[in-house]
């Protein structure tokens, strides 16, 4: 026999994952030589996502729970499930199972093939929404991320932060999330996997919690685990106390070398994951979509995932388009314009909301992509030093021009226009329209009283015993302001302006012509 426990001996196997833990070092057992080294003082949230194949689907429906739907590995002959849904699951299905069973099992059942590529795609998207927490991320397909937190703790104020955060913000795409802290790679890898949600913030106690874990998390062949199983060995803590020598006879080199990696005993490089320079996002729908309102729940999916892009990047987005894709290959867009850079992912969902109540849908959707036209920088803004200072205009600045968004989002682009001033006396020649935010500085006040409601044009009022008379009479209030020029593009005009009112108080800007008949115009109304 290869392999010999080191039964009569508990107490000193315990005693040296004891020390392992605390970080003392032997020479003859897998829990002690080389604990640390090249560990440095990173520290990786593993971020394991175990229903990706079946959450690339669903993640798009307000209650993914409630469906009735299936993976299967797309196999020709015997396709097998591979995920599926807690209802399905409660009827007896599960993975493994072939497809025929499950549709006897559970009535009404709906099938999908399982799409590595959008699966691929995706964790990309949720590696790139990553980059808010840690510059440093690393991929393990097909469904786990790495997210070097150690830089972000006081950033965020520590480790439980930092996790819920993650955790929130996973939920929040519509995926389900099994995390693990550990300061090996490889290590935060096994136990995210395995479920165990547990925060290694040093080396003590790695060896104790991979003890835990079972053999399957080695990925090993069948043939290799029937036989480790074979000789009674369930978990990692069984391999760990067996001899070096004759574990890498029985199973090779790598395996040790993968187990000194989980241990952090060997470096364990791993290639950075490079987020995208530009944003694009597609979500498929399990079914197609007739209603608008049924694809609010994807488009906050996708607003979620652009909002940790830029925050990534330092960035706000200035123009996006949305495409509603049909069964016939042409889409329907929706594009937002934005007056300031934001990277706001509520904003800019409700931006998107407001345009989609605008649109109607010539075909059933299948499918929504996001695409950033343009993003800009967007610098931080300092809370503290200059805050009594500069602040308060800065948030209204921000806070107008979140209201333009809105309207315009809501109303149509053409229904809100900007005003231009205008170097000019006449005042129906003192201004133009231009757009929103274009505009330029608004002039100190003046002394002259001007109403906010500036009519396009002079409208002619009667006259009576040769007084303007709107409705009823009109009291003249004010004394005379005369307004003449206008000979060099051949509107010349001549006139004396009255603040006038009625006799239920309201108030209005008129004048008198001086030139042929001497009429009365209304030029403005007061509020």
């Amino acid at each position: 026999m290869l392999f010999r426990k080191s039964a009569g001996k508990p107490s000193s196997t315990q005693a040296l994952l004891r020390l392992v833990d605390r970080g003392v070092s032997s020479k003859e057992d897998h829990t002690d030589s080389g604990i640390g080294a090249d560990t440095g003082a990173r520290l990786w949230l593993c971020v394991h996502l175990p229903q990706l194949p079946l959450e690339v689907y669903v993640r798009a429906q307000p209650e993914p729970e409630s469906g009735v739907l299936v993976i299967h590995d797309g196999h020709a002959r015997s396709p097998c499930v591979i995920a599926a849904t807690p209802r399905v699951r409660a009827a007896g299905v599960q993975a493994g199972m072939r497809l025929e069973a499950a549709h006897a099992l559970c009535a009404g059942l709906r099938v999908q093939t399982r799409d590595t590529v959008a699966e691929q795609r995706l964790l990309h998207n949720v590696a790139a929404w990553c980059g808010q927490f840690s510059s440093l991320i690393t991929l393990v397909p097909p469904d786990t991320i790495l997210v070097e937190v150690r830089g972000s703790l006081r950033l965020f104020g520590g480790i439980e932060p930092v996790w819920r955060a993650v955790q929130t913000g996973v939920q929040a795409l519509g995926l389900t999330a099994q995390l693990a802290l550990a300061p090996v790679p490889l290590a935060a890898t096994w136990l995210a996997r395995a479920g165990m949600a547990v925060k290694l913030v040093g080396q003590g106690g790695v060896v104790r919690q991979l003890s835990r874990l079972p053999l399957a998390v080695l990925g090993l062949d069948e043939r290799d685990h029937v036989s480790l199983q074979g000789m009674g060995l369930r978990r990692l803590g069984d391999i760990l106390r067996l001899p070096r020598a004759g574990l890498a006879r029985r199973l090779g080199p790598q395996l040790l070398n993968r187990l000194d990696q989980a241990l952090g005993r060997v470096p364990d490089p791993r290639p950075p994951f490079e987020p995208p320079a530009r944003f694009v996002s597609e979500l498929l729908l399990p079914d197609d979509v007739e209603v608008m309102q049924g694809l609010l729940p994807g488009v906050q999916r996708l607003t979620e995932e652009l909002g940790g892009w830029l925050v990534a990047r330092v960035a706000g987005v200035t123009a996006l388009r949305l495409s509603l894709q049909h069964q016939s290959g042409r889409d329907t867009v929706v594009r937002v314009n934005c007056a300031e850079p934001t990277r706001d992912a509520r904003h800019i969902f409700t931006l998107l909301e407001a345009r989609l109540e605008r649109v109607r849908l010539p075909a059933p959707v299948q499918a929504l992509r996001l695409l950033v036209l343009d993003s800009r920088p967007l610098a931080g803004r300092s809370t503290d030093l200059f805050e009594g200072a500069h602040a308060p205009r800065q948030i209204l600045v921000q806070a107008h021009a979140v209201l333009l968004e809105q309207l315009r989002a809501r109303l149509g682009d053409k229904a809100v226009r900007g005003l231009c001033l205008r170097d000019d006396h006449r005042p129906e020649h003192a201004w133009r329209w231009c757009e929103p935010g274009m505009g330029d500085a608004i002039p100190e006040p003046v002394s002259l009283r001007r109403p906010l409601w500036l009519l396009q044009g002079p409208v002619p009022l009667r006259m009576r015993d040769d007084r303007p008379w709107l409705v009823g009479e009109l009291r003249l209030l004010s004394g005379r302001e005369r307004i003449e020029g206008g000979w060099w593009d051949g509107t010349d005009v001549a006139r004396d302006y009255f603040i006038a009112e009625d006799r239920h108080g309201a108030r209005y800007w008129i004048f008198r012509e001086l030139r042929r008949e001497g009429r009365w115009f209304l030029q403005g109304i007061f509020a």
